[in-house]
């Protein structure tokens, strides 16, 4: 099984209840749409806890350490910076603090994709100039292999 973590931020979440991050999730769309559904995964949203992420490293870390217990390894969980932290939109512009973020998180080994749900409106106002661009990254990932799943195991299922 893997892990996907959805980091938000702490602002934004004072007026996101954090749904259209897990819709994507569970849709497998947007910044998701690279992980199949026939993998099993669960998703955990949690926010950074105000600048500078001041909270990002021990909710990993007590994250690492649950996973551990439902045996899921370091090397499955994969964090996303959610969309209110890395994009310009409606909520704020870009967290003035994602190097410091993501620099603690791969310092921890940790794999990091910046993305979640990939709004209608902010997207037409970045395609208008009117936010700044944002490259989504839309490459897919082999989790069947790096879950040890067959194809073949898959398609019995």
């Amino acid at each position: 099984m893997k892990l996907i973590g959805i980091i938000q931020c702490d602002f934004a979440k004072e007026r996101c209840s954090g749904f259209a991050c897990i819709n994507s999730f569970t849709q497998r769309i947007d910044a998701f749409s690279r992980y199949p559904k026939e993998i099993e995964m669960m998703a955990v949203p949690f926010n950074c806890g105000g600048c500078p992420g001041r909270r990002i490293g021990r909710l990993v870390e007590d994250l690492i350490k649950r996973a551990k217990k439902a045996a899921i390894e370091r090397d499955e969980i994969i964090l996303h910076l959610a969309s209110c932290m890395v994009t310009d939109n409606a909520h704020y512009p870009p967290c003035p603090h994602l190097n410091y973020i993501e620099k603690s998180l791969e310092r921890k080994g940790i794999q990091v994709k910046k993305g979640s749900y990939k709004g209608q409106t902010a997207q037409k106002r970045r395609d208008e100039g009117l936010h700044e661009a944002f490259e989504w990254e839309d490459v897919q990932v082999d989790l069947k292999a790096q879950c040890g799943i067959l194809k073949q195991e898959v398609l019995e299922r």
